[in-house]
């Protein structure tokens, strides 16, 4: 197998690696620990490991990656391999940190749906950042990254999938109620994650079959200031060549295209669906080529 391309190191990523996982240390101790939530993944393990033999996660953390960082260095290329050593070694050294010397005391045990949405959204967006950076914090986060590349698993659905079991195992020093609320944590921290990984500019796109798809587009053209592409398609039934409209829009521009596309076809077919990021002319630049500032 050839070796991945090797993408440059760059301080940057280092830094918001280290931003990412400090976000994620302070909310597994602030929000898990001091509430008595589980996690899921390694870190999961770890807290089993902390709940029932007293093991500190900073070092548990550390001993079960290292297995993990051969194969991280393997399949995922030299870059991968010392980002993710610097979020995993981060992690463990801002949780003991935060362990010994953090005056906060974050009790939430009478709210334990605020101390779950907290710890979820504290976790979603430390990883989030780590990811977006091309690091990870090892254990599960590798395998996120590695069922994503291979098997087009989106990296939330990995983290649920491990996460499940971790907290069935999580029940040896927890009650039935705080893996409830546990669960409750990692479905937040997953779809936070999947969210910052989708991207800000995020639309829809949308497919139009109709007879009058020249004064549509010159409809969308004229009144929406968005382009079009002409697909060519053949229908399966009729068995005619025709033609598709392809348009992507903003989210608030979806009852614009629809209400145009009716009042010149009353019979045009569409179709929508969910553009997770978009680029370019129009979301992330003007007509000048200009990049356009998020407001």
């Amino acid at each position: 197998m050839a070796p991945p391309f090797q993408f440059p190191i760059r301080i940057q990523n280092i830094i918001w690696i280290l931003i990412g996982s400090f976000i994620f240390a302070f909310g597994i101790y602030h929000f898990n620990v001091q509430n008595e939530l589980a996690e899921g993944g390694f870190t999961g393990i770890t807290l089993i490991l902390k709940g029932l033999f007293g093991f500190s996660p900073s070092i548990t953390n550390l001993v079960l990656n290292i297995p993990l960082f051969f194969v991280s260095y393997k399949l995922l290329g030299r870059t991968t391999f010392i980002y993710t050593l610097i979020g995993t070694f981060s992690f463990s050294i801002w949780y003991g940190l935060i362990a010994k010397y953090s005056p906060l005391e974050i009790l939430l045990k009478d709210d334990m749906v605020l101390a779950a949405l907290f710890a979820g959204v504290f976790i979603g967006v430390g990883l989030g950042i780590i990811f977006n950076n091309g690091g990870t914090t090892g254990g599960v986060d590798i395998i996120a990254r590695l069922t994503k590349r291979y098997f087009g698993w989106s990296i939330g659905r990995t983290f649920m999938v491990f996460d499940f079991f971790v907290i069935i195992a999580s029940l040896t020093y927890l009650d039935y109620k705080q893996a409830m609320y546990t669960l409750l944590a990692v479905y937040v921290g997953a779809r936070v994650i999947d969210w910052m990984q989708e991207g800000t500019y995020a639309g829809k796109a949308a497919m139009i079959i109709s007879d009058q798809r020249t004064e549509i587009a010159d409809g969308i053209h004229a009144t929406m200031n968005r382009g079009t592409t002409r697909l060519v398609a053949k229908g399966g039934y009729s068995g005619r060549d025709l033609e598709v409209l392809y348009v992507v829009v903003a989210r608030n521009e979806i009852t614009r295209l629809k209400t145009l596309v009716k009042s010149v076809d009353q019979h045009a077919f569409i179709t929508l669906h969910d553009v997770y990021e978009v680029t370019g002319e129009g979301f992330t630049f003007d007509e000048n080529r200009i990049p356009i500032k998020e407001t």
